[in-house]
């Protein structure tokens, strides 16, 4: 693997959907988006619903994914994603179901900690949306 890239993982229940050496990987960590790139020290971190951006020899390929933990050390990042999808392969009218339903959750939540958790998912699935 060339000097400056990092080998990058993403995983979802399903399958490997993508293995290769990345120049930059940036993912939506609970405290927000964090790039990572060779070197990087050791974390591991809860993912929230976003998008994952993979920067390969100047060109971006982006995943929308549901949530999941990224494992990060200075050679590798593994993301286990909940659900992880192409954002070639996002429909619109998926995404806005999504945030529908999302919407509809936190109307039905019967707990606070149930209702911060949709109205998050709300607000990180808008984020995806204003992404398109």
């Amino acid at each position: 693997m060339a000097a400056n890239k990092i080998a990058f993982d993403l995983v979802s229940p399903e399958k490997l959907l993508l293995s290769c050496a990345a120049d930059m990987v940036t993912v939506p960590g609970t405290e927000g988006y964090m790039g990572v790139m060779a070197g990087h020290s050791p974390l591991v971190s809860t993912l929230r619903a976003g998008m994952i951006d993979v920067e390969i020899d100047g060109k971006d390929d982006r995943y929308f994914i549901r949530g999941g933990f990224a494992e990060i050390n200075p050679e590798k990042i593994t993301v286990l994603a909940e659900e992880a999808i192409p954002m070639t392969e996002l429909d619109l009218a998926v995404l806005d179901q999504r945030i529908k339903d999302a919407q509809e959750d936190e109307i039905a939540a019967k707990t606070d900690a149930a209702r911060q958790r949709a109205a998050q998912m709300v607000d990180d699935l808008k984020l995806v949306r204003a992404a398109f």
